[in-house]
C-alpha cells in the first residue's frame, strides 16, 4: 500500500471478497536484553531452521511494516523520506521489539537506483541503507523481510506484468532484470542469519487490481508471475551461503488471497525442502479498512459494508489453511490493517476488527503483519501506530498494538475467537 497510490485504492472496492491494498524471532527470548537490543556478537540464526507451517506462524508472531519508507518514491526515484516520513533509527526497531513485535517487513522500491542492462547494477548507497535497516532488525532480535515493492505496481515501471504477458521479448528482458537484481541483493545478504526472509514482489498487477486484462487474457499474467517467482527462487538459491536454504516468500497475483487458492497461483520448484512461504494481503473490506467510507465493521455494526464481515474472513482464512498450512506450507499476511478513526465508537470497532483478524489468523496458523505507513492522523490512509522520530505511539497506537499482540500470542483457553466475537462493540 502506498500514499501515492491511494486514489488507485478506490478500485479495490470492485474486487471480489479479498483485496490486496496499499523473519523470524529468536527461539529463546532470553537472548534479548531488557532494552530490546541484542549483543552484536549474538548469533541471529533464529527459527528458520524449523520446517512446518504452524511453527513458522508462531515464530513470525505479530509483524509490522515499515511502510512508506524505503518503498517511497518521487518521479521514479526511491527515497526514504519522499512521502514525508523521517529517517528511521535503531531506536524505532527497539521500540517495536519491546512492544511485542517479532517480525518487521521492510518494503523496498529500487526505482532510480538501478543501472542499465545487462548488469542492472544497484546503487551501492541504496543497498547499503537496506542492509543497515536489516541490521537494525537483527540487533533488536527481530525477524526481517525485504522485497521488490513498487517497481511492479500497476505495470507502470520496469516490472511490467501486462507487457510481459503480451510480449515474449518484454518478458525475457524483465526476467533478466529480476535475476540480475535478486542476484545482487541475495549476494549482499548471503551470510546473514536465517532471521532474514526474501519476498519476491509486492502486489503485482496490471493496474486493474485484479479486474484488468488478467481476467480476459487466458491466464497469461498469472503464468508470467509464476515464472517470475520461479526465476526469483532459482536465482536466490544459486548465490549459495545461507541463501541455499533461506526461507523465501512468493505472492499470488495482486497478493490477493483469492488468487492464492483459485488454481492460478503455482508454488515454484525449490532445491531446498520446505522453505517456501505463501504471501497474501488482507484489507477486506477496503472501504472500511483503508478508505474510511464506513465507520464500523462486523455483526454488531450499523455503518458497515455489505461484504467482508466475520463470516467471509473465516471462509478465506479457512481456504488458505486447507490449501497450504494443513499441507505444511507456511502463509503470512504480509499486509493487513485499519486506519485510525476520529471518534471513540469508531475506534472501538477498529480495535475489534484488528483483534478479530489477528485472532483468526492465529487460529488458522497465519502470521499477520500490520501495515503502518507512519501517518498519525485520522481517516483515509492514516494507519500509523508509531512516531518514527520519537518511537512513541500515535493516537491510541499502544492500545491497538497490545490488542493485536494479545490476539496472536495468548494461549489462555478462555480467550477464543468466539469470545472476541461475543465482545464486539454494541
Amino acid at each position: 500500500m502506498t500514499f501515492k497510490s491511494s486514489i488507485s485504492r478506490i478500485k479495490l472496492t470492485l474486487m471480489s471478497l479479498f483485496i490486496t491494498a496499499a523473519a523470524i524471532h529468536s527461539c529463546s527470548s532470553g537472548s534479548r536484553k531488557a532494552s530490546g537490543a541484542i549483543d552484536e556478537t549474538t548469533p541471529q540464526d533464529t527459527v528458520l531452521t524449523v520446517k512446518g507451517a504452524v511453527e513458522m506462524a508462531q515464530q513470525l508472531g505479530m509483524g509490522w511494516n515499515l511502510g512508506n519508507q524505503m518503498d517511497a518514491q518521487k518521479d521514479g526515484v526511491a527515497s526514504e523520506t519522499a512521502w514525508g516520513n523521517p529517517v528511521v533509527t535503531q531506536a524505532l526497531f527497539d521500540k517495536l521489539a519491546n512492544a511485542g513485535i517479532k517480525t518487521v517487513r521492510i518494503p523496498v522500491t529500487w526505482l532510480g537506483h538501478i543501472g542499465d542492462a545487462p548488469g542492472y547494477t544497484i546503487d551501492k548507497a541504496w543497498l547499503d541503507r537496506v542492509e543497515q535497516l536489516v541490521g537494525y532488525a537483527e540487533k533488536a532480535g527481530l525477524n526481517a523481510i525485504i522485497n521488490i515493492h513498487h517497481d511492479g505496481a500497476d505495470s507502470r515501471h520496469w516490472l511490467d506484468i501486462k507487457g510481459a504477458a503480451e510480449n515474449p521479448e518484454i518478458n525475457a528482458a524483465v526476467t533478466a532484470q529480476i535475476k540480475a537484481m535478486w542476484a545482487q541483493i541475495a549476494s549482499r545478504f548471503k551470510d546473514k542469519g536465517q532471521f532474514l526472509i526474501f519476498e519476491s514482489f509486492n502486489e503485482i498487477h496490471d493496474g486493474g487490481w485484479g479486474w484488468g486484462a488478467n481476467r480476459t487474457d487466458g491466464g497469461k499474467q498469472y503464468r508470467t508471475l509464476n515464472e517470475w517467482n520461479q526465476a526469483f527462487v532459482d536465482t536466490i538459491r544459486a548465490t549459495g551461503g545461507n541463501n541455499a536454504d533461506r526461507y523465501l516468500a512468493v505472492p499470488s497475483y495482486c497478493t490477493n488471497p483469492d488468487n492464492a487458492v483459485d488454481g492460478s497461483f503455482k508454488l515454484p520448484q525449490d532445491s531446498a525442502d520446505n522453505r517456501l512461504i505463501v504471501a497474501v494481503h488482507y484489507y477486506a473490506p477496503v472501504d472500511y479498512s483503508l478508505n474510511d467510507k464506513f465507520k464500523e465493521w462486523g455483526h454488531t455494526g450499523t455503518d458497515v459494508d455489505t461484504w467482508g464481515d466475520e463470516t467471509s474472513l473465516l471462509e478465506t482464512f479457512g481456504k488458505l489453511k486447507s490449501m497450504y498450512v494443513d499441507k505444511g506450507i507456511p502463509v503470512y499476511i504480509g499486509e493487513m490493517g485499519c486506519v485510525s478513526r476520529d471518534n471513540e465508537r469508531a475506534e472501538k470497532f477498529r480495535r475489534y476488527y484488528l483483534e478479530y483478524v489477528c485472532k483468526a489468523a492465529r487460529d488458522h496458523n497465519l502470521a499477520p503483519i500490520y501495515w503502518d505507513n507512519g501517518y498519525g492522523g485520522t481517516g483515509r490512509e492514516q494507519s500509523g501506530l508509531f512516531d518514527r522520530t520519537t518511537g512513541e505511539y500515535l493516537n491510541n497506537g499502544g492500545d491497538i498494538m497490545s490488542t493485536m499482540v494479545k490476539a496472536v500470542t495468548t494461549d489462555d483457553p478462555d480467550y477464543t475467537l468466539q469470545s472476541v466475537y461475543d465482545n464486539a462493540p454494541i
